[in-house]
């Protein structure tokens, strides 16, 4: 009963915190550069994963180039992800959204402002579109991020990841930052409400050059940051 208490109280708190945090970045989105945006966003997520009760640690910053853009890849573990990778990764990035999210209300109006780029899964040619976007994006000097498992995993296990991020690294030659987060499938599983408070870890991979994912096909490049990213997540 207590736990029941504790976790609806903390995703009150979060929620508040949560649309607060949204309105300053929108804010700064309008006045301020995105790198300064960034700064802030980061600042922000870090305090509502206090919050929440979650201690994050971070571990890999080092192999992060502040200036080179990078294809970020990583596991899918909770809906918190989206705090916990803001929070981590020190530089700025868009993502490759779920499209439906941008019809949410508020939460869509942010990741929109942001530049995050949608993407429908379910229909080819509109991915296709989406990844040229990506591409240009990237070419363009601006990181990505993109969770190539496609959606959040039901058992804490990494599912197999999809061929259309890997496809995108080898035609923008992008570098791929991978990272792996272990704590947060703990902390709250999918279609769960009950958050356990605890320790979150994420660690950095070193980058993985664009000329040896060019030199795999998109399946082994596939294959290969998929173990990668399984090791820095256990």
């Amino acid at each position: 009963m207590l736990s029941h208490i504790r976790s609806f109280g903390i995703w009150i708190i979060g929620s508040v915190f949560f649309c607060f945090a949204c309105v300053i970045v929108i804010i700064c989105i309008l006045i301020l550069s995105r790198e300064r945006t960034g700064k802030i966003l980061r600042f922000l997520f870090n305090i509502l994963l206090w919050l929440v009760g979650i201690k994050l640690e971070v571990t890999g910053r080092k192999h992060i180039l502040p200036d080179k853009p990078y294809l970020i890849m990583g596991n899918h573990q909770s809906l918190f992800d989206v705090f916990v990778i803001p929070a981590a990764v020190p530089i700025y990035f868009v993502a490759l959204e779920a499209a439906r999210h941008f019809s949410y209300p508020f939460f869509g109006y942010v990741i929109r402002k942001w530049g995050n780029i949608p993407i429908a899964r379910n229909d080819l040619s509109s991915a296709r579109k989406s990844l040229d976007r990506a591409k240009e994006t990237i070419l363009s000097g601006i990181s990505i991020l993109v969770m190539p498992e496609g959606h959040r995993t039901l058992t804490g296990d990494m599912q197999p990841f999809k061929k259309g991020p890997f496809h995108l690294a080898k035609a923008a030659r992008a570098d791929i930052l991978p990272f792996g987060i272990k704590g947060l499938y703990r902390f709250n599983p999918k279609g769960s409400f009950h958050i356990q408070p605890g320790v979150v870890t994420v660690r950095f991979g070193k980058p993985i050059d664009s000329d040896r994912i060019n030199d795999l096909t998109v399946e082994q490049a596939r294959d290969m940051v998929f173990n990668q990213i399984k090791k820095l997540s256990t």
